[in-house]
């Protein structure tokens, strides 16, 4: 299920596999162990632990279902992980993999930005993305108030935005690792 308009999901439904260990223990529920895969959600965007099912095999950069119903590779969602309990595995893909996630929900990154609102007086939360400074950000609201943007390219053509699920992405990976105090993406 894409991103909509609606209500986002309190519980994610799929997530992106970024390492596992088949005879992992769980660093968020003591007990726990088998195979414990380090993930991001799609939607939230939030690192989680998830016990893996015994007899699964699992890839990298994986799509796998967490959902609450009908989960076939998937054992229980153990709970979220900071970036800093995450392998360095891990954290090496996880760019590669929000850069997936960003191309992939195109449609409401794009509606994001098309929606976008101050968050102070004086800051507007588009300017929080890298690239993003006074210039672009009244070029960007300018081409919003003639035309909303209909997908990347239209935001790069209209705007002059060069790559913006590069910028995107980047901002996600700060807001992850925590180097930012406001979050626009992750939940």
């Amino acid at each position: 299920m894409e991103r909509g308009h609606t209500q986002l999901r309190k519980f994610e439904e799929y997530a992106y596999v970024l390492d596992f260990d088949t005879r992992g223990k769980s660093q968020t529920v003591r007990g726990r162990d088998g195979i414990i895969l380090s993930a991001i959600g799609e939607q939230r965007l939030t690192l989680l632990e998830i016990l893996g099912s015994e007899d699964s095999s699992f890839e990298i950069g994986e799509k796998i279902f967490i959902g609450k119903e009908g989960r076939t590779k998937v054992e229980s969602v153990l709970g979220k992980l900071d970036y800093t309990k995450i392998s360095s595995n891990a954290q090496n893909e996880l760019p590669n993999i929000i850069e997936k996630i960003v191309r992939t929900n195109e449609e409401y990154f794009v509606d994001y930005i098309n929606n976008a609102q101050p968050i102070t007086p004086r800051k507007h939360s588009l300017e929080l993305i890298p690239g993003v400074g006074k210039t672009y950000l009244k070029i960007i609201l300018d081409q919003i108030s003639k035309k909303k943007f209909t997908d990347y390219n239209d935001l790069e053509n209209r705007a002059g935005l060069r790559e913006p699920v590069k910028h995107l992405t980047k901002r996600i990976m700060e807001e992850i690792t925590g180097q930012t105090q406001f979050h626009l993406f992750v939940k």
